[in-house]
């Protein structure tokens, strides 16, 4: 039957539509494990465009609908203004306008968050209409099916995303789209006559029974080894620093090469080792003293010296600070290794299972150990180390003369770099007498002054550029390099000896022995850097200033009517998984890069504040008029019916005829002009096999043309009805 025909291949064409939706959303899942984009709201976007174009509405109406949509996102995400005030519209043209410059230019990592926001909603909203001409009109969706595989295998294979139930999902979803687009082109070509509960029941169903039940075979089925090598170790010894080193994107985690900062990194929660300790520590690698403007290299030669019985000579504070003798193990996972080893403050003694050499750098305080005279890199270890707490009281009255050696190492910075760096540290701390108050106003600075911790969109400097000149006044969004080197050269601008120094912070609580010694997790998102400041009577102090980490140094006071300065020095956020790199990913509390500011965030990372409020029942309040609009007719049938039923007159049965008559033309049964009701009633009943057409269309007439009111409404209304419910299905 016609009718029965159509509306089936309508709901196939839904289907259809509604797989292309799910295969796309294969390609925004990733970005949220590759990228620092929270992609919940370019989900819901995604989901209000393909829900707009399944409906085939005007263009005009579609496009301001998507258009408000839009508007509306942005100016939650990145504006604190109401969405009806021109402030924001005029903010918003004004940095468009900058980032179009900004592309002329080709300086791509100057692009804001907004724009790159921006060219990502339209690219959603295109693809809405570009799915919808290939599974809807064209029916050709092969193609995408296969771009979908390429791209989820491609992303697993050279990023840090797992793709293997991304794999599985696509494959059922684009089994079941083939089945019904298959399915469809057999209704158009009328080969197939089916109505809906048939192919529901007799087709739909078992074709997904079908999938699900391979899907199912194909998991639980062994599995071959990879037959192929993994390429990406090949492509990163044949490539300078590929995915590790200073270009545009790099890896997240510990990296020897430091003489390039800046870029942008990608998220590795891969874990690296397990330690076991008392304590919360920085994991100590290694020192870096020579800033070049660019980075940081080592300003003395590489030295290797043997460490007889493993004992460690690093003295980093003097024997006046409080020390508390304890033991650390180290255990690396996953085949995961690295070429230094790692230590808590205050080591004096590596042990390991094997009778390897322990050797140190005392350049770069650095240690190692070799086998046969050859570097290796072991799978666990003990540390026995003073586990230091630091005096603030002493640190405060701790200016006394550094010695030429430090000050010479220690305070140098490069001749290029610019005077309003030096200019910036003494407005900084003006009002500062001591150097360890000069050290904390310098650390407290970056918590405020608009900087902002992130790891997307950080620029390298270019030719004639000072790496920290340019965070401190033109950028200021960066990660802990930034930070950390920053305040280093503002120390040393200010004669104070300091240094970078690169690690690892302590990792996630994974759990508690019963000698209270606890198990962390560190994971290549740890990797961090922070500062370190000399106060000749105590050593090498440690300085976090890095927005939204704590320093993890143990500090304390001595007098009882300090309590109220202790409080000021010591307290701080609790923050037991910090994970940056040398280069960190996680964003900590201040991000505002991809979030609205004063919103509140849930544990999956999307941002919860009114204006999704506002959004969610936008899209309520449009879904619901969509489904009044579509069901609008058998509102109005009901309606019809009910008028018929209780006043049984002929000015109702004529308004009932002629309603059924616009349904007909809806369905495709067009009345030409030159039939005659009983010639359109005729062709009507051929097509549904009835014979309630033409009975309806005699009774009509006689009431128009002879004006019998004498009608069998009841039987009539039945008649209508039945042919309601055959036009209707």
């Amino acid at each position: 039957m016609k009718l029965k025909g159509e509306k089936s291949n309508q709901i196939t064409t839904i289907l259809l539509y509604i797989s292309g939706f799910f295969l796309f959303l294969e390609w925004l899942y990733p970005l949220g494990d590759i990228t620092d984009t929270t992609v919940g709201v370019f989900v819901m976007f995604a989901t209000y465009c393909f829900f707009l174009s399944l409906f085939e509405m005007k263009w005009w109406l579609t496009l301001l609908l998507k258009g408000f949509a839009l508007m509306f996102i942005l100016n939650g995400l990145y504006f604190d203004v109401s969405l009806v005030e021109l402030q924001w519209i005029t903010n918003a043209v004004e940095e468009l306008f900058y980032n179009i410059n900004i592309l002329f230019s080709q300086e791509w990592y100057f692009l804001t968050p907004m724009f790159r926001s921006l060219l990502f909603l339209i690219l959603i909203w295109l693809m809405s209409y570009l799915l919808h001409y290939w599974f809807v009109q064209m029916k050709h969706i092969f193609l995408f099916i296969l771009l979908t595989f390429f791209y989820v295998t491609i992303i697993d294979t050279f990023t840090v995303y797992d793709g293997a139930l991304s794999v599985v999902r696509t494959f059922i979803i684009s089994f079941v789209a083939l089945g019904i687009a298959n399915l469809g082109k057999e209704i158009d070509k009328g080969s197939v006559r089916i109505t809906i509960k048939n192919s529901v029941v007799y087709w739909l169903m078992p074709l997904m029974g079908l999938v699900l039940f391979s899907s199912m075979i194909g998991y639980a089925a062994p599995k071959l080894d990879p037959q192929w090598p993994d390429p990406v170790p090949f492509i990163q010894s044949a490539a300078e620093n590929a995915g590790y080193g200073s270009g545009p994107v790099q890896k997240v985690g510990y990296g020897e090469n430091d003489s390039q900062l800046g870029g942008s990194f990608i998220q590795d929660d891969t874990p690296v080792f397990e330690a076991t300790s008392e304590e919360d520590h920085y994991w100590r690698i290694e020192t870096k003293d020579l800033y070049t403007g660019k980075g940081w290299e080592t300003s003395l030669d590489s030295t290797e010296m043997e460490s007889p019985n493993g004992m460690i000579p690093f003295a980093t504070f003097s024997n006046n600070v409080e020390l508390e003798d304890l033991k650390a193990e180290i255990e690396f996972v996953g085949g995961e290794s690295l070429p230094k080893l790692v230590y808590p403050y205050g080591a004096n003694q590596v042990t390991a299972e094997n009778d390897y050499e322990i050797f140190h750098d005392v350049s770069m305080e650095a240690v190692f150990m070799k086998e046969n005279g050859e570097d290796i890199e072991p799978d666990q270890y003990q540390i026995q180390y003073n586990h230091p707490s630091y005096d603030i009281d002493v640190l405060k009255e701790d200016d006394g003369d550094d010695g030429e050696a430090i000050q010479e190492r220690f305070t140098q910075l490069p001749d290029e770099l610019p005077e309003r760096v030096g200019e910036l540290a003494e407005e900084i701390t003006g009002s500062q007498e001591t150097r360890y108050d000069k050290a904390k106003a310098i650390e407290r600075y970056f918590s405020s002054n608009d900087y902002q911790y992130q790891t997307t969109d950080i620029p390298v400097p270019g030719d004639g550029e000072d790496y920290v000149d340019q965070f401190l006044f033109d950028t200021k969004v960066g990660y802990c390099d930034n930070f950390s080197t920053s305040m280093v050269v503002l120390l040393r601008s200010l004669d104070i000896p300091a240094r970078w120094v690169k690690g690892f912070t302590s990792g996630e609580i994974m759990d508690t022995l019963d000698d209270d010694k606890r198990i962390y997790e560190v994971k290549n998102s740890n990797a961090h850097s922070w500062v370190e400041v000399y106060f000749p009577e105590t050593g090498w102090v440690p300085f976090e200033p890095t927005q939204g980490f704590t320093n993890l140094s143990d500090f304390h006071v001595e007098l009882e009517e300090n309590n109220e300065n202790e409080q000021d020095y010591l307290e701080a956020p609790e923050n037991n998984t910090q994970e940056p790199p040398e280069s960190e990913s996680e964003e900590p509390e201040e991000e505002e890069d991809t979030l609205a500011t004063g919103s509140s965030t849930n544990d999956d990372g999307l941002t919860i504040n009114s204006w999704y409020i506002w959004i969610g029942i936008a899209v309520l309040v449009l879904i619901i008029a969509i489904v009044l609009f579509k069901r609008r007719h058998h509102v109005k049938v009901r309606i019809i019916q009910a008028k018929l039923e209780k006043q049984q007159d002929t000015a109702s049965f004529q308004d009932a005829y002629l309603y059924l008559i616009t349904l007909l033309k809806k369905q495709g049964y067009q009345r030409h002009p030159d039939q005659t009701l009983r010639e359109f009633a005729k062709e009507v009943d051929f097509n549904l096999s009835s014979q309630d057409m033409g009975e309806l269309t005699r009774h009509y007439e006689r009431t128009i043309y002879s004006g019998n009111n004498s009608l069998r409404i009841q039987e009539l209304t039945q008649l209508w009805k039945n042919l309601i419910n055959r036009i209707m299905g």
